[in-house]
């Protein structure tokens, strides 16, 4: 198992980036100026972007894993890794994800605490509704995770 940074043609983990965050023009919205990180099992699996917000703060923009390929750590590991590649400039790491219980549980997992909420973020920033496990998302939850 390996971890690239990626500096150039970020756009070509298009399909597994639309896995974490289902439009393109948000994707787009933060790609360029972001560090994108991919996992390799022999194939590509699992990718991340990290943007600097100022200040000693950093976002997890997009996490994704391959369908096939979750379950098995790899997201974690990712998370593991940016954690130590951002240690000393970082303050602390934020990550905004829908109010899913199964997605909190992962964060939760990884370090990260409830932060704050950003209510109808996905109605008013999405162009089509977004569901998680059946569920409509509605509520942008954000947690953080102080390095």
């Amino acid at each position: 198992m390996k971890i690239e940074l990626l500096r150039e043609d970020k756009r070509r983990f298009l399909d597994l980036l639309l896995e974490g965050d289902e439009q393109e023009s948000m994707i787009d919205a933060y790609l360029d100026r972001g560090d994108m990180f991919v996992l390799y099992d022999r194939d590509p699996v699992s990718v991340c972007v990290v943007t600097c917000e100022g200040d000693g703060v950093y976002e997890l923009k997009n996490i994704a894993t391959y369908e096939e390929f979750r379950g098995r750590g790899y997201g974690r590991r990712l998370i593991e890794h940016i954690f130590e590649h951002y240690r000393g400039r970082c303050r602390t790491m934020l990550v905004g994800t829908g109010d899913s219980p199964r997605i909190l549980r992962f964060y939760e997992r990884c370090g990260f605490t409830v932060s704050h909420r950003v209510e109808n973020f996905f109605i008013d920033h999405y162009d089509h509704p977004i569901f998680d496990c059946g569920e409509r998302l509605v509520d942008m939850v954000y947690l953080r995770r102080d390095l």
